[in-house]
Formats: structure tokens, sequence, C-alpha cells
């Protein structure tokens, strides 16, 4: 079974950067330009060009593929989120089964370093920080696609267009978790109402209890 679980708005103070040529701190956003003034970075999007000529995704994916010790202090993707669950993932799932659903990467695996970085679905966010639907990003697709196991994504409701998207080649079945009233559209998958009154990031809760057996799909 493969587990999938979204992203999260509070990092790590510890994440580290990718860098500019001039050894200046990128923080990725999905409108740089309406970012606000910020002396200790510079903004970018992920698949914008960096000041080498390559696409920051390129570079990234490049940074895991030889990262030589890791120079920039970057944080497997587990480590990166504040909240103690993805750690619990990470301690009952390998890398190769835990993934992680971001709104500026991807589906990546539990184990991709990635940056810092301040993007999401949330309709609730600042504006720069927020990804629209209409937006155009490269996504990274990790989850192998011939994959015939069952793979269970605990998210909320502005994720899940994301994740049916990037799992559409997955030969298992896929399950989603939801707790709001209205289920959402999920074409090709099957969905499993969590109940609980937990109204902001229950899908922690779930992960937990699905952890521990208390849920099954």
């Amino acid at each position: 079974m493969i587990l999938v679980i979204q992203c999260a708005a509070r990092k790590n103070p510890e994440a580290g950067y990718l860098p500019t040529r001039d050894g200046r701190k990128v923080l990725f956003v999905a409108d740089p330009d309406l970012a606000p003034n910020n002396p200790d970075c510079t903004y970018a999007r992920p698949d914008g060009v960096s000041d080498t000529g390559k696409p920051w995704r390129t570079t990234l994916r490049e940074y895991n593929a030889e990262p030589h010790d890791n120079p920039n202090g970057l944080l497997t993707a587990w480590r990166l989120y504040e909240n103690p669950v993805y750690a619990l993932l990470k301690d009952h799932y390998k890398p190769e089964r835990f993934y992680i659903l971001s709104a500026g990467w991807g589906l990546i695996r539990s184990d991709f370093l990635i940056p810092a970085y301040d993007i999401t679905f949330s309709p609730r966010a600042d504006a720069y920080k927020r990804r629209r639907k209409k937006d155009k990003y490269d996504d990274l697709r990790m989850l192998p696609g011939e994959t015939t196991e069952p793979v269970v994504f605990f998210g909320g409701k502005d994720y899940a267009g994301l994740f049916c998207s990037l799992t559409e080649n997955v030969k298992g079945p896929r399950y989603i978790w939801f707790n709001s009233k209205s289920p959402p559209k999920a074409n090709g998958c099957v969905l499993r109402r969590f109940h609980t009154k937990t109204r902001t990031n229950w899908h922690y809760e779930c992960a937990r209890a699905f952890i521990g057996g208390n849920i099954q799909v």
C-alpha cells in the first residue's frame, strides 16, 4: 500500500534554500510579483528560469541526483513540514510507499530533498502564496505509474484534483479520504468519508487513525 498526504503551510525553521549564483536565498512562491519586499531573499516560481538559464525545478532535480553532501541544507520532504504526523508516516512506511503532494513541487517521495517554499491551494492564503487551478505547473510525478498497489490520499478538497491528475496512470485502486459534507470531484477514485468534528487539518487525525488500524479503505 502507498500513502500520500498533502503538504503543510508550517515549515521546519531549519529548511534550506536554493541559492542564486551570487548567493542570495530563493524562496519559492506562486506569484513573485505580488510578494512583499524581503531583503533576506529573492522570490521565484518553481518553474521560473534561474540565473543559470535552467528552470529551478530542473536545478532541484539535478541537486537531488548528485547532492554532494547537501551543501544547501535542504530537508527531505517528510522533515520539511512541522506537524509530527509526517515523521509518524515515515516511521511506518518506506520512502517508496510514502509520498507527499506538494502544491509547489508535485507528487514527491518523502525522501526527496526540497527547499523552503510558500505555495498553497488554500483560498485563505495571501495572493502571492496561492496556486490557482488555472496556473501552469510542471509538477513532478514520482509515484511509478505502473504500480498496482492501492494508493491512499489524505488531504483537503483543494488538493484532490491535483492528486487525481498526478496519479491518473496508476494501475492500482486509488482512495481519497474526505471530511466535507459534499465529496470532492475525483474521477476514477474511491471516496471514503472520515467522520470527525475537527475541521482544520482533519487529515492529520485521519492519517493517524489509518496507521493505528482504526479505519481502513
